[in-house]
């Protein structure tokens, strides 16, 4: 007899929940999983609702205790700032996951999806997801308050030039707004000779400083003020002050340079035309072509001035110009202008053209000029000119007309002008009516100036057409190619400034 032995395949046993009778898999609670989500909630203590503020001048949001910090939106970052704001409650249970649950950007909500476990009857491990809404409200921190105070600084750097130009700050204007320099200034305030920076913090203002020493030649003298102090922890308040000179000397200005100083850069002449203030100022000399650079500390030890000023500027016309092929250097001289052509002209002053009186001399600028065109420069001979240095000079050596630049028509030039300048936002007071006018002059600069328009940016106005890079007389100006396209945030489909966050 043979016994049939059937196969037989062990189930865990199920038994009834104790609260609604409901068949489960054993359990340490032995309650089913509705039952127990009813009686037991792990999320219990845990806010459901949070504010969280936020700064819409800088775009940043505050981290107690006292720090503000820039996050963008569903960013790691904010999850953590949002997550430290219940850190507390949640200290109580096992967080497995976070992240955002979308919004409307302008909605001023936030929402986070938690996942949490935590133990609860006789060991039982129990799950819960829920979201928790941050209600963003909006609070000015500490710095933008100041800066709509616009009375609280702590250092202030002044820039100064003793010149009647401001072509030199006009540069100066456009390379602070290429790199940025100027974001953290409090207010920028502008005055007869110079610029105002005030800031929050000594540091901001050192950089400008250390800035401005990189880009034009200048020095420097700082000062401080004692506004309070506490005598018991030791501390002390101070107001900084940084005094930035700039060299007084500009673009186009005819300058008369030391005996020493002239024979240390290659015994040039003495009289001698500023054709560029970078970081340097560059010279030419208008009778050999020959070139030098002089930086701050060389100046300030070897110091010269101007010998005219812009508004003694007289046009000239050109009555016969050849040009110079064979110039004899002397020993030692220094390096020769490769952009400039020598040329020797006769020069007659539009003003006095009923008359025979002519004048010559030579010129930088033989590669531009032709008889019959109108040149702008300074009449030496006729001036009086106040400078210990020209005063010990020989006669025969100063020259009677140094030429300065082509003259073109001015109404011509700003119709056909299709490009543009930004400018910074800055206080003005006591406008000169005269500033248009130099204004106009910097603008031309660059368009003839090629090495001086390399250094900022330049961007298309899209108002006027695109013609070709010269006019029918010969104006130079700016190609297409050395232009940007300005920016423009548009507003989007919910008629809301787009990027609004971006721009600030």
């Amino acid at each position: 007899m043979e016994y049939m032995t059937d196969s037989t395949t062990h189930s865990p046993g199920h038994i009834l929940c104790c609260e609604c009778g409901v068949p489960i898999s054993p359990n340490p609670a032995n309650i089913c999983v509705s039952c127990l989500r009813s009686k037991v909630d792990i999320s219990q203590g845990i806010p459901k609702q949070v504010s969280i503020s936020f700064c819409k001048q800088c775009q940043r949001y505050f981290q107690p205790p006292g720090t503000w910090i820039q996050c963008a939106l569903e960013s790691r970052e904010l999850l953590a700032l949002c997550l430290k704001k219940i850190k507390a409650p949640l200290s109580k249970v096992r967080l497995v996951d976070a992240g955002f649950v979308w919004t409307e950007p302008h909605s001023k909500r936030l929402k986070v999806k938690l996942t949490i476990q935590k133990e609860v009857m006789n060991g039982a491990i129990l799950q819960q997801v829920f979201v928790v809404d941050y209600v963003v409200q909006s609070q000015m921190c500490g710095d933008c308050h100041r800066i709509e105070a616009k009375d609280f600084w702590k250092a202030v750097v002044q820039v100064r030039q003793k010149t009647l130009h401001k072509k030199t700050f006009y540069y100066l204007e456009q390379l602070i707004l290429k790199y940025g320099v100027h974001q953290n200034t409090l207010r920028i305030k502008e005055i007869h000779d110079g610029l105002d920076f005030y800031y929050s913090s000594k540091q901001h203002a050192q950089k400008m400083v250390e800035f401005l020493q990189c880009t034009v030649p200048c020095r420097y003298k700082a000062s401080q003020r004692l506004i309070s102090q506490d005598i018991h922890s030791n501390t002390y308040n101070y107001k900084s002050t940084f005094s930035v000179e700039i060299v007084p000397i500009c673009k186009d200005n005819v300058v008369c340079l030391s005996p020493k100083l002239a024979q240390t850069l290659g015994n040039m002449n003495q009289i001698c035309v500023c054709i560029r203030v970078t970081s340097a100022v560059h010279l030419i000399d208008p009778n050999t072509l020959q070139v030098a650079d002089i930086d701050g500390s060389t100046f300030w030890s070897h110091p010269f001035n101007s010998l005219c000023h812009p508004k003694q500027l007289e046009e000239f016309i050109v009555m016969d110009c050849s040009i110079v092929r064979d110039l004899k250097r002397s020993a030692g001289a220094g390096v020769i202008s490769k952009k400039h052509t020598l040329g020797e002209v006769w020069v007659q002053k539009t003003s006095e053209m009923n008359t025979d009186k002519q004048y010559f001399c030579r010129t930088h600028l033989g590669h531009l000029l032709n008889p019959g065109d109108l040149a702008l420069g300074f009449d030496l001979a006729n001036c009086n000119l106040n400078d210990e240095h020209v005063n010990k000079m020989n006669s025969d050596k100063i020259p009677d007309v140094v030429l300065i630049k082509k003259s073109y028509d001015r109404t011509k030039r700003q119709r056909h002008r299709n490009w543009k300048l930004k400018e910074l936002a800055r206080e003005r007071e006591n406008m000169d009516t005269d500033d248009e006018r130099q204004y106009q002059d910097f603008l031309e600069d660059l368009e003839e100036d090629e090495a001086i328009r390399k250094n900022i940016n330049i961007y298309r106005d899209s108002t006027i057409p695109v013609e070709s890079d010269t006019d029918d007389e010969g104006a130079p100006r700016i190609s297409l190619a050395e232009m940007l396209e300005d920016l423009h945030i548009s507003q989007d489909a919910t008629d809301q400034e787009g990027g609004a966050a971006m721009m600030t």
